[in-house]
């Protein structure tokens, strides 16, 4: 039994480690739905790099303090993961690969630090718009500190930050400004300063363009130990990189072999060939958009049938993006499906989907129907973000007694909020779409489709390791995607800088997929006619986005224990 004394001493250091956490990451702090620090944007000056890495190492010293043995298992989960956060922080605030070396840190905070103000209707418009205007004062100290600490950087990372100026400079004149046409509060405060934020982005694009882009650095990769730490204390792994490439390269050669196996069902001799079949199959213009509800309603209706899990009470609406964030979109990471706010969330959470209006050229209007045909909407849309996926993960993890689980998968300016939360967030997100496939959600099209899913889950996770080793270089990661999974040279090539970008962020998908996989194969085997599926996920989602490997332990000793008494 758990020490009253020893769990409120670890829940008083959880509230200094999330105080500490909001106050250097204002940003995510918005997204995360706490919005005392809506007025800042982080401090990534020498002064505020060492007062966080301060409060890391305080953090750390007075966690110590505390008796493990005499917490509950959830206690001691979070106390685990909030110190594997903070080692992981001491060491990305002194690497080359965030704030010291990586211009798109400071581009991505700048810019969504307003955007994050304009997504929910959270609190008055007026306030929102203060809000907005006090960050956009402050974004010219921001850049100047990346002007600062950044002379060098991998080229493609420097264009992607070049390509996030040129989203910036769209958002904060024509968004800005349709937003202040809108929206109540100070409408020419607004203008001024959107206007500051202007021109606070040419100056750092020119320093980019002067400074950065001509001293290219290879320095894109984080490393095998750095690596390895980020599967032990992030991911709770006990598997170092080259275990985890071995594990991906087999899972690559069996899915290759299923590919051509099966391509003869569909009377081609190219599994490349059949896929080109989905993008014929598409609603029309006018029923575009019910298409994205019609098919949630069927998935959540099979669910309930079968009795997959527990639906939340938690709806989606599906909207077109809004006129203000079009024309900056596509220049930055701006997600169809963004987290809901763990603290403060909305009743009705909206997906923002790509827009097909009927004034649109025919020609448009039929690239982008076959584009966002009915296996995108159905296993992207629906299945994997908007249902059973991230929104049904997201609902139970804002209720788990885990108050990390709580908040770690939220999507922020670049990437979740806490790292540990990856193997959970994508890898349920992942199974839930091996889950509709045996229910018999997917047409036999479709299930051939997530092969090539697999193929690139595959390759993401070897492609992951073998860079930050060092065993790879960017160009040839790109020549491996291109070869190994059927992307295009454009798609493999973004997906190598975002992997070079955010080591341990790429294997998720795999690791954190198969993990469940056989973490239900277990709980089968241990609780015979005692499992349901509906029990297995309830429970499992329960403890919120949290590593796998975590949930797994916990569940395999209540399990133990379950057998136990029934013996008895």
């Amino acid at each position: 039994m758990a020490d009253l004394n020893e769990s409120r001493r670890v829940q008083a250091w959880l509230d200094k480690f999330f105080a500490s956490y909001y106050r250097h990451r204002p940003v995510n702090a918005t997204f995360i739905g706490e919005h005392a620090y809506d007025h800042a944007l982080p401090d990534y000056s020498a002064q505020g790099v060492e007062a966080a890495l301060a409060d890391a190492e305080a953090l750390l010293r007075d966690s110590a303090l505390v008796d493990d043995a005499e917490l509950t298992a959830i206690e001691r989960l979070d106390k685990r993961l909030a110190e594997g956060f903070l080692r992981i922080q001491q060491w990305e605030l002194v690497s080359t690969h965030f704030q010291r070396g990586n211009p798109c840190v400071y581009t991505g905070e700048a810019i969504f630090g307003v955007i994050s103000l304009f997504l929910t209707e959270y609190a008055p418009e007026k306030e929102r718009v203060a809000a907005a205007v006090e960050r956009m004062r402050l974004i010219p100290r921001l850049l100047e500190q990346g002007e600062s600490n950044i002379h060098s950087a991998p080229v493609a990372w420097t264009e992607r930050a070049l390509r996030e100026c040129t989203g910036a400079r769209n958002f904060f004149s024509q968004g800005i400004n349709m937003l202040a046409a809108s929206m109540g509060g100070d409408q020419q405060a607004l203008r001024r300063a959107a206007d500051v934020a202007l021109e606070a982005f040419a100056r750092f694009e020119a320093h980019l363009r002067a400074t950065v882009l001509r001293a290219d650095s290879s320095a894109f990769a984080s490393g095998g130990d750095a690596f390895d730490m980020l599967m032990r204390e992030g991911h709770r792994l006990e598997m170092s990189g080259d275990a985890i490439a071995a594990y991906a390269a087999e899972q690559l050669a069996e899915t290759k072999a299923k590919l051509a196996e099966q391509a003869a069902v569909f009377g081609v001799e190219k599994w490349q060939d059949a896929l080109v079949q989905l993008s014929g199959i598409h609603p029309t213009v006018g029923k575009y958009l019910g298409r994205y509800q019609q098919l949630w309603d069927a998935s959540k209706a099979l669910s309930d049938e079968q009795q997959l899990l527990t639906w939340p009470d938690f709806p989606i609406e599906y909207v077109p993006q809004p006129e203000w964030a079009r024309s900056a979109a596509p220049y930055l990471y701006f997600l169809f499906y963004r987290a809901p706010a763990a603290h403060h969330r909305p009743p009705v959470h909206r997906y923002l989907v790509t827009p097909i209006e009927k004034t649109m050229p025919r020609s448009q209007q039929q690239k982008l129907l076959r584009a966002n045909n009915d296996s995108v909407i159905k296993l992207n849309h629906v299945v994997h973000h908007g249902g059973i996926g991230h929104h049904v993960q997201n609902w139970n993890a804002y209720r788990s007694s885990s108050r990390i689980g709580r908040i770690a998968a939220v999507d922020t300016a670049a990437r979740v909020a806490l790292f540990c939360g990856g193997t959970m967030a994508e890898g349920w997100a992942c199974y839930a779409t091996t889950l509709m496939g045996e229910a018999g959600f997917l047409t036999p099209l479709e299930s051939f489709s997530e092969l090539q899913t697999d193929l690139r889950m595959a390759a993401r996770a070897l492609v992951d390791v073998r860079l930050h080793q060092g065993r790879m270089t960017m160009d040839e990661a790109a020549d491996f995607y291109e070869q190994n999974t059927g992307m295009s040279r454009a798609a493999s090539r973004g997906e190598t800088v975002k992997n070079s970008m955010f080591p341990g962020g790429a294997m998720i998908y795999l690791m954190g997929r198969d993990e469940i996989v056989r973490l239900r194969g277990e709980m089968q085997s241990k609780l015979g006619q005692r499992f349901t599926m509906r029990r297995f996920h309830d429970r499992f989602l329960s403890f919120g986005s949290v590593p796998v490997r975590c949930v797994a332990a916990i569940m395999h000793e209540e399990a133990e224990q379950e057998e136990s008494t029934h013996d008895n």
